[in-house]
């Protein structure tokens, strides 16, 4: 009989149901199973996000360790030439009595000494630096960072330069290290020049090469065919990359050059030049073994006065560094005869009095720079 409407079912009729209320995912061929994630066994919703927060912990996580890495290696880039600069042997080169004043600008003395300490017999042989005993200079620089915007300006005071040495009458200006070392050398500069040196950087022939070699050797171009045997050295004409002995020779080498001392300065601002765009380059920077190996060797090879600072050392590699990309000035002190007699007989070269004492004072004052004054390129000094 049918049933009435209106009669309640009894729980124990055969025909009753239950209805699943749970939301289900609809299954199909193709489906994503991507969907069924947002779902436990219970059909129960996962929490919103989920996959989204893992997602961003994990990049949040790649990011903290790429920070670490890199304040890492920043960290490292610092330590390595404090730690070199800890090494440096200090010297005193501050004079005493009166000092030039009013200077603008830094200006700091660079100076490569001849000294054979630290070479062993096998490289001195190797070398051809021979075995002569005492330190003299082979290089003497003023080099000039401006305050005012102008270029940076390295200028090279040949050694057989004729001036004052102070307690000494005139002479060659390398004999006032010979007399009496970084001290008595910079008074000398000071008073010919009128400028305060505000720094000193030394580096003997015991490091040159080493530093040379940490790069893995320096790209110059060789302007002729150079055979020097007091130097070592049988190089061909062109650009080339020279080892630790050959740019040792390439610096040191003057008998075999038509401009003498001259020559011999321009190739070695040349080299300063090339040597620190080398050092600047990523497969020294960005290599830790070979950026440590330059930091030591320069540091095994260099003296500096005791007033001088680890930035003022920055200031004159930077300085060099614009020389060689051509943001600087790089000039010889104007001369008017490179074969000055002496009146003790000797040959030395003699400044052209106005135009150094022109220079000078542009530097001393900070004067911008923008071009090589008169008589200072070593096109100059030949036509002088």
């Amino acid at each position: 009989m049918p049933t009435d409407p209106s009669t309640p079912r009894r729980p124990d009729r055969d025909d009753a149901y239950v209805v699943d209320t749970r939301r289900r995912v609809k299954s199909h061929v193709g489906h994503d199973d991507r969907l069924d994630d947002r779902y436990d066994g219970a059909g129960r919703g996962r929490p919103a996000g989920r996959e989204t927060r893992y997602r961003w912990r994990k990049g949040r996580i790649v990011l903290i360790t790429l920070l670490v890495l890199l304040l890492a290696w920043i960290g490292f880039l610092v330590w390595v030439p404090m730690q070199a600069w800890g090494a440096v042997n200090k010297v005193d080169n501050i004079p005493s009595g009166d000092r030039p004043t009013d200077t603008s600008g830094y200006n700091y003395l660079l100076v490569g000494s001849d000294s054979r300490e630290g070479l062993t017999q096998a490289q001195k042989k190797k070398y051809a630096t021979g075995s002569a005993e005492g330190n003299r200079t082979d290089t003497i620089m003023l080099v000039h960072v401006s305050e005012s915007g102008g270029k940076p300006v390295m200028v090279s005071l040949p050694r057989d330069s004729y001036v004052p040495v102070p307690g000494h009458g005139s002479n060659k200006i390398n004999a006032a290290y010979a007399f009496g070392g970084p001290k008595l050398l910079t008074n000398t500069v000071e008073q010919v020049t009128g400028i305060h040196v505000d720094g000193y950087i030394e580096i003997g022939l015991g490091g040159f090469a080493g530093v040379v070699d940490s790069v893995g050797g320096v790209d110059l171009c060789v302007a002729r065919d150079m055979k020097d045997k007091l130097a070592g050295i049988d190089l061909k004409k062109g650009c080339q990359t020279l080892d630790g002995g050959n740019a040792l020779g390439y610096v040191r080498s003057r008998h075999e050059d038509p401009l003498g001392d001259i020559g011999r300065a321009a190739r070695q601002r040349q080299f300063l030049g090339a040597l620190m765009k080398k050092a600047a380059t990523p497969s020294t920077v960005l290599i830790p073994w070979r950026y440590k190996a330059f930091a030591d060797a320069s540091a095994a090879g260099l003296a500096v006065g005791r007033e001088t600072g680890i930035m003022d050392a920055v200031r004159v590699l930077q300085a060099m560094r614009s020389v060689s990309n051509d943001e600087g000035l790089s000039l010889t002190v104007p001369t008017s005869d490179l074969a000055y007699r002496t009146s003790g007989g000797a040959l030395a070269i003699k400044w052209d009095t106005e135009r150094a004492k022109a220079l000078f004072k542009a530097l001393k004052n900070d004067e911008p720079l923008t071009e090589p004054p008169a008589g200072t390129t070593v096109e100059g000094a030949k036509n002088s």
